[in-house]
């Protein structure tokens, strides 16, 4: 049996890294972040999209390559491994999941994902924190949504509320009255925003009624999606302390070449191997519409414990230089951080995997 991706695939990748090797260097990301704050690279995400990488997944009929969530676990593996500070997972896992479920919500905006000119995100949380009630052939939304990924870039944002114990998904369109936006800080400048209803108002084709298994599935696409991130993440944090380590000498002798250290990076490759193939099997299951649930917290978990183990040791590894915010090792562990806590902690998986295996015991 052949576990390898296809020909197309494998370009896909390889396009991908191109671009983002050779745009996200450390010198151009440090300059980003010297102003403060969030980081957000527009002219990187324009470049994407001329390429063509930001509408892979997005139906031909609207401007895209029409291909599936697989082809995406390319794309955001070389988004992590060059920590490149773009909405591909925001963007992308809205428009994928949308697009397939809800063609007729999202279809006007699908052909701007594709040409990198439309933003889009989901506001996950929890769905109580916001409420939804039909007002004639209105919808009135009442409450908040923290930390929404690029949620003051994005041109339109999907708010998960409840409206009589149902789940609705309200498309929220950036400037919509009565929506209060604050920007937060976050662990890798990635922009996150708080945004506040009172009183909003949208028209009846700016809500889709039933959306509980919509809205779960954003959220199991988009977990699958980090994960895969995070694989890239540590593939880079690893390649850069192998070369580190086989340069750096002590006692007259290459560190590469102590027994303790060589022991310190198997245990991390092994563990991003593991981070790797969870996150490819999650993805692989969505992308052929199994149920996925287990395999996607498998992942998550994998990615936030087994991720952290990882760039500990790259930082360890590298001894002072690794907390120098001057050298690029730094990056890496502040991305898997985030990582680790974004829709569900190590912890939180295993509590959702044990429910799991609870409710089908053997």
């Amino acid at each position: 049996m052949d576990f390898s991706f296809s020909e197309d695939q494998v370009a896909l990748q390889a396009l991908a890294h191109e671009i983002l090797t050779e745009q996200c260097t450390h010198e151009h990301l440090k300059s980003l972040e010297a102003a403060g704050g969030s980081v957000f690279d527009p002219q990187l995400w324009k470049q994407l999209a001329a390429a063509g990488l930001t509408g892979i997944a997005v139906p031909e009929a609207h401007g895209g390559a029409g291909l599936g969530f697989l082809d995406l676990f390319v794309i955001f593996d070389e988004i992590g491994r060059a920590v490149a500070p773009v909405p591909a997972v925001a963007t992308l896992v809205t428009a994928y999941v949308l697009g397939k479920a809800a063609p007729d919500a999202v279809g006007s905006l699908l052909a701007g994902v594709a040409a990198g000119d439309t933003v889009l995100t989901t506001a996950f949380g929890e769905l109580s924190d916001l409420t939804a009630r039909q007002d004639g052939d209105k919808w009135v939304l009442d409450g908040e949504k923290g930390f929404v990924p690029y949620g003051a870039e994005a041109d339109v944002v999907v708010v998960p509320a409840t409206a009589d114990g149902k789940t609705v998904l309200a498309l929220a369109p950036k400037g919509t009255a009565g929506v209060a936006l604050t920007e937060l800080h976050t662990t890798n400048h990635e922009p996150q925003a708080l945004l506040s209803f009172s009183g909003v108002t949208l028209d009846a084709s700016q809500v889709i009624a039933d959306g509980a298994e919509i809205y779960a599935d954003l959220v199991r696409h988009h977990t699958a999606a980090l994960a895969t991130v995070a694989a890239g993440v540590v593939k880079a944090a690893l390649e850069m302390t192998a070369k580190y380590t086989s340069e750096r000498e002590q006692f007259d002798k290459k560190i590469a070449s102590f027994q303790a250290v060589g022991q310190r990076a198997a245990d991390a490759y092994i563990d991003a191997e593991l981070i790797r193939l969870t996150a490819l099997q999650a993805v692989w299951r969505l992308s052929e519409g199994w149920p996925a649930d287990e395999e996607v917290a498998i992942a998550k978990y994998w990615a936030g414990d087994g991720g952290m183990r990882v760039v500990h040791a790259t930082q360890h590894l590298h001894g002072g230089i690794g907390v120098d915010i001057d050298y690029p090792v730094h990056r890496y562990f502040i991305w898997c951080k985030q990582i680790e806590h974004e829709l569900g902690t190590p912890t939180r998986q295993l509590l959702s995997l044990g429910a799991m295996l609870a409710a089908t015991p053997a």
